[in-house]
């Protein structure tokens, strides 16, 4: 299996670090390949705009999707954005490696998404949620919180973790296509012993170890849903 790891941690000790070794010690010792993109030591540019684009089909007003799919028959999009999705391409599995900023995704993380999920390779033409651009292939978010778990329960102050990734797991990665694999949140590492730290590793490398036979998240395919887009009546339970 092929694995590319998007990480996105400013500081190279930090255990959003130690999440990644950890992911490319077990996975390559299982025998996958591991290729990760390193957003910050790349230095990689978070604003989508108008320099993404090597040419322009309207040089006079920028509507980005009717650029990204221009640029994507054309191959005409920046060299950084076209490196990444050659590694998207090839990969069986994507992780999303971050901690968890104001319930989201650091900026240059949601930058990579941006500029890299264009339309004419991740979605687009009618290839959305299961027929998108991305399908047949599998991804999962690894990521850390500030608070305990008890605070990310459906009655927790902070609340409920299913709701607060929603945006990302359906939001983004079931819309361009992927089968979306359980989450694994480390709750609170900053302020976990040194033990329990240990523990978070431990517990992350068993999950790598079951990747191939886990269940992906169950979210409705396009034929449950009606004309108006609704959810069908037999899927509502």
């Amino acid at each position: 299996m092929k694995v590319l790891i998007v990480y996105a941690h400013e500081e190279p000790h930090s255990f959003n670090a130690a999440l990644k070794n950890t992911a490319i010690k077990t996975l390559e010792a299982a025998g996958h390949s591991v290729i990760v993109s390193d957003l910050y030591r790349m230095k990689f540019k978070a604003v989508a705009d108008g320099e993404d684009f090597l040419e322009r089909r309207d040089k006079h007003y920028l509507k980005r999707q009717l650029e990204e799919k221009a640029a994507a028959e054309l191959g005409t999009l920046s060299h950084d954005i076209l490196t990444e999705q050659k590694k998207l391409r090839d990969c069986d599995l994507l992780i999303l490696q971050f901690p968890l900023w104001w319930f989201s995704m650091p900026a240059i993380l949601k930058g990579w998404v941006d500029r890299v999920m264009a339309m004419g390779f991740a979605y687009g033409g009618g290839q959305w949620y299961d027929t998108g651009g991305m399908k047949g292939r599998k991804a999962m978010v690894s990521v850390t919180t500030g608070g305990p778990d008890f605070m990310y329960s459906p009655l927790g102050r902070n609340g409920d973790m299913d709701k607060i990734l929603f945006p990302i797991q359906h939001g983004i990665l079931y819309f361009c296509g992927f089968e979306v694999l359980p989450p694994f949140v480390a709750y609170s590492p900053a302020h976990a012993s040194p033990e329990q730290r240990d523990a978070m590793l431990k517990n992350y490398g068993k999950r790598l170890a079951t990747l191939e036979t886990l269940q992906p998240i169950a979210f409705h395919p396009t034929h449950h849903f009606d004309e108006r887009m609704q959810l069908k009546p037999e899927f509502q339970s």
